[in-house]
């Protein structure tokens, strides 16, 4: 990779970026990415496209040097895990690349969800974990898990609908030194746990007293969905007087490990004056 000036430490290459998905009509990266642009002062545009996982690597081939990097969402993980020719450490664990950087030497992909979730739990104070519960056996939990891991998780629970589909996350979690264990939804009140991940899909729907039973015994709730809140679990955690949050802040701090590779091509270099453009980028979603 070659970088610009020393001063700004800055990747030369385009100056186009977008997030891809389907849909991604939703996406509030756009947003989020602008607004950061502006306040760093960078010429970049940055935009949105409905892109299929089959089209993908077509689409992928289809960009000239004037692309910089992609965000990628569902359902593209996997396939751009696969098109990427280096991937980091956190993407080799999931199986699942959300951001590409594009260079003459091929995309490099990179997961900043797992950077995403971890930067959520700071800010709500949990910075070391040696237990939790996932909610969901998805893609997502993956990501889950492996940010547990680096948060000193040693066991956690995974509840799923069909307790089988946690297979991977169980191999996974012999990898990661955690015990992890799967678990149907529960009719009465589980083991205690301090901390709670959903990364179900905000329409999903949890029986009630399976809801209620995660709630009481759960600890604080990081909900990955952002877009429409309360979720339906978040409003049972909260009639259970429990604490729940939602993943605005996993949206917010993956985002600024995207910037970080789009700019330098490492995810532990801090953007010029980080702490501002967090709070623009908060701003630009959430308002004052």
């Amino acid at each position: 990779m070659v970088r610009g000036s020393p001063g700004l430490g800055v990747l030369t290459g385009g100056d186009r970026l977008a997030v891809w998905g389907d849909p991604i009509a939703h996406s509030r990266s756009p947003q989020l990415h602008a607004a950061a642009y502006a306040r760093l002062g960078w010429p970049w545009t940055y935009g949105r496209r409905q892109v299929a996982a089959s089209g993908f690597d077509e689409a992928l081939a289809s960009l000239d040097d004037a692309w910089r990097g992609l965000s990628l969402t569902y359902p593209l993980k996997s396939v751009a895990f696969a098109a990427a020719a280096t991937r980091d450490r956190r993407a080799e664990l999931t199986g699942a690349v959300n951001t590409l950087l594009l260079t003459g030497g091929g995309p490099h992909g990179f997961n900043t969800d797992v950077g995403g979730i971890v930067g959520a739990l700071a800010d709500e104070g949990v910075t070391a974990v040696q237990g939790a519960r996932i909610i969901g056996a998805g893609a997502t939990a993956t990501s889950a898990l492996v940010a547990l891991a680096e948060l000193g998780a040693e066991h956690v629970e995974v509840v799923a609908r069909r307790p089988e589909a946690a297979a991977a996350l169980v191999a996974l979690g012999e990898e990661l030194g955690i015990a992890v264990t799967a678990a149907p939804l529960p009719e009465t009140e589980s083991a205690a746990v301090p901390l709670t991940v959903a990364t179900l899909p905000g329409d999903a729907a949890i029986p009630d007293a399976a809801a209620r039973a995660l709630a009481t015994s759960g600890g604080l709730l990081l909900d990955v969905v952002y877009g429409t809140w309360p979720t339906a679990l978040a409003t049972v955690w909260q009639e259970e007087g429990g604490r729940a949050v939602p993943g605005l802040g996993m949206l917010l701090h993956q985002a600024v490990l995207q910037m970080r590779v789009f700019s330098t091509g490492r995810t532990d270099e801090p953007l010029p004056g980080e702490a501002d453009v967090l709070a623009v980028m908060r701003r630009a979603v959430v308002g004052d």
